[in-house]
């Protein structure tokens, strides 16, 4: 069998969608494995039988998304959302600390700078955040995939001049993990939800930190943060981990036993034959949007296509059993491993009219 016949089979035994489902980049479609792993975890609940075996998913989970970062499992930590990982990193910084963040991305990564109140939060276009960098600036704060119109940043540029100024990074992967490789070892931080391109339930965010932890507090630890969880529940925590596990949140036990199977499932598929798929898809429809007369935004190299003028057609595609996103009057189509040419072809066919 060769390696094309092996990854369409893989999918059609995951993946029986009953749209053209082009929404990647708001949700990720559940595989076969993970509904049944979800549905494994509630019996359990329902019987009331111990949850214990569903600790060793998350510790699996960490693992598996470590491989696909680039760092070992010690730096990853397990939470619960962008937002709350963007504010343990808010909180590490000193009042009248300069961050660099890039216009209208994402609000989870914002946020948490601005609501400080005594930071000072710099703003500028996404194509000039790398040399925007300068003396002075504390941490760059980006999505390494816009998820309103699927830009990619210059992540290497960004890096080399958050050296050259003794700049941090701190880059949200959430719109990329699981179609575009990543090198989280290149940044101070890096996080990303497990719903959109891992393929996982909600509930899921993780973590990755230096292995000296930044300089980062773990100003929402509990238990399981402690270096001994199940002797950490009473009273402050003794011992906080030894690894980025001293910034974990309590884990959503039914959602990491889903998690894995659906980590397994990238790790199967391959990251290099996800990112062709899913690039290839996504330049047959730039090419043929164009050829309809839309200027799609120019996001070279991206899963994720947006077309200004044509977000307010979305209801009219979901009637006709298309899913897709309106963001900001733009038309957004993400395209993953589950998607093929000819739902391409059926979007492009029903644009056109």
């Amino acid at each position: 069998m060769d390696t094309t016949e092996t990854f369409d089979s893989l999918v059609r035994a995951e993946f029986r969608p009953k749209s053209t489902y082009l929404n990647t980049a708001s949700n990720g479609l559940l595989p076969a494995r993970t509904v049944t792993a979800l549905h494994e975890a509630a019996v359990l609940r329902a019987e009331g039988r111990p949850l214990l075996p569903l600790y060793e998913d998350v510790e699996a989970c960490r693992a598996a998304y470590a491989r696909l970062a680039g760092v070992p499992a010690t730096r990853v930590a397990a939470g619960a959302s962008v937002a709350a990982h963007s504010g343990v990193i808010a909180a590490s910084l000193p009042a009248g600390a300069e961050v660099l963040t890039a216009e209208d991305d994402f609000t989870s990564v914002l946020n948490p700078f601005h609501v400080r109140g005594d930071l000072e939060v710099r703003t500028v276009p996404l194509e000039r955040i790398a040399e925007s960098v300068r003396p002075g600036t504390a941490l760059v704060a980006v999505s390494a995939v816009q998820s309103a119109d699927g830009r990619v940043a210059d992540l290497p540029a960004l890096r080399e001049a958050a050296r050259e100024h003794g700049a941090r990074t701190y880059v949200d992967f959430s719109q990329s993990a699981g179609w575009l490789p990543m090198d989280a070892d290149a940044h101070d931080f890096t996080a990303a939800v497990s719903f959109k391109w891992l393929l996982g339930p909600h509930g899921v965010a993780f973590l990755t930190v230096p292995e000296d932890f930044g300089g980062l507090t773990p100003v929402l630890a509990g238990w399981v943060a402690g270096e001994a969880p199940w002797d950490s529940c009473y009273g402050p925590v003794a011992e906080l981990a030894h690894s980025a596990r001293r910034f974990d949140l309590t884990h959503a036990l039914f959602t990491y036993a889903g998690l894995r199977r659906s980590l397994e499932l990238i790790e199967e598929a391959g990251l290099s034959a996800l990112h062709e798929h899913a690039v290839s898809l996504a330049d047959r429809f730039r090419a043929g949007v164009s050829e309809l007369g839309h200027d799609p935004v120019p996001a070279p190299g991206s899963a994720i296509v947006s077309v200004p003028g044509l977000g307010s057609r979305q209801p009219e595609l979901s009637e006709a059993g298309i899913e897709v996103s309106n963001r900001a009057g733009n038309l957004r189509a993400a395209f993953h491993l589950y998607n093929t040419a000819t739902d391409v072809d059926r979007l492009l066919d029903v644009l056109s009219g």
